[in-house]
């Protein structure tokens, strides 16, 4: 049976309806808090959560603090330029093989924390998230989807004039200050999902949408992804994959994200981010 695995108040605890269950609690300890450990005992999971019915929740939702539902993964990897209409409106060709950048891990943030900015070029990029939940290396797409845990929502905040300062551009840096990784709410496992028919993401900065399309349009589905990635590295049970954000981002129109604007980042089936931007005086030179 499908689950919703959430790090709330950062603990592990599987999410039905408005309440949330402490994994610990539920399973008299055969979990511990980590959500990462959670993710080696998928099968546990889906029993526990077969029984959520018959146990007491720990506590609703809406009174909690919810952490990426991830709670140290190893790695994050992220594509560049993966939906058509972001490249052409980037100028850009279309790419051949994914275009894969890392994100490092300490950038990632949950589902309503604040987007800290340190300079006025910041920018938002709405994406599909897909965490691995069975290491492997050399997996062919025909295998890919058994060994995704399950998606979530993401945000790739980009600080732009650090992506390009250098020639050619670098992304790792621009895209990985604290907080430039919001993902959640939770991560929905996959059975509970009609995947292969993918998803509507939009995402609005207050009230205004600035991207609505369909995961679809992606141009390297994530079994292309896996199968591309896992020929060069081992993927790893709890590795984060950001897909790619469609067209609409700011930097084509100079909508760069200001002080106080609020970032709703959605997924159908999946939940929804809302964070909130705040400028940090800087004082490293970034401008």
């Amino acid at each position: 049976m499908a689950f919703k695995l959430a790090n709330i108040f950062g603990q592990a605890a599987l999410v039905k309806g408005e309440h949330y269950y402490d994994l610990k609690t539920i399973s008299n300890n055969a979990f511990d808090g980590d959500t990462l450990n959670a993710l080696n005992q998928l099968d546990e999971l889906h029993s526990l959560n077969s029984i959520l019915d018959e146990t007491n929740p720990t506590g609703l939702l809406e009174e909690a603090t919810i952490d990426a539902p991830v709670s140290n993964p190893k790695n994050c990897y992220a594509v560049g330029l993966n939906y058509r209409n972001h490249a052409e409106e980037a100028g850009m060709e279309i790419p051949n093989v994914p275009m894969i950048f890392t994100k490092h891990t300490t950038c990632l943030v949950g589902p309503h924390a604040d987007i800290e900015m340190r300079s006025d070029h910041v920018d938002y990029e709405a994406e599909l998230v897909a965490v691995i939940g069975k290491s492997g290396k050399d997996i062919s797409k025909d295998d890919a989807w058994d060994h995704i845990a399950g998606l979530c929502v993401g945000q790739d905040i980009s600080d732009r004039v650090v992506q390009f300062a250098a020639k050619p551009p670098q992304f790792n840096l621009g895209k990985s200050f604290d907080t430039f990784g919001p993902m959640g709410p939770y991560l929905v496992s996959l059975d509970e999902l009609d995947y292969k028919k993918g998803f509507k993401i939009q995402c609005k900065v207050n009230e205004e949408t600035r991207q609505d399309d369909n995961t679809n349009d992606l141009i390297f589905d994530l079994p292309s992804i896996i199968n591309y990635l896992s020929e060069i590295v081992t993927l790893n049970v709890g590795d984060i994959i950001f897909t790619g954000t469609p067209g609409g981002v700011g930097v084509m129109e100079g909508k760069f994200l200001q002080e106080g604007d609020v970032v709703t980042t959605k997924i159908e089936g999946l939940g929804t981010l809302r964070n909130e931007c705040k400028r940090i005086t800087n004082h490293s030179g970034i401008e």
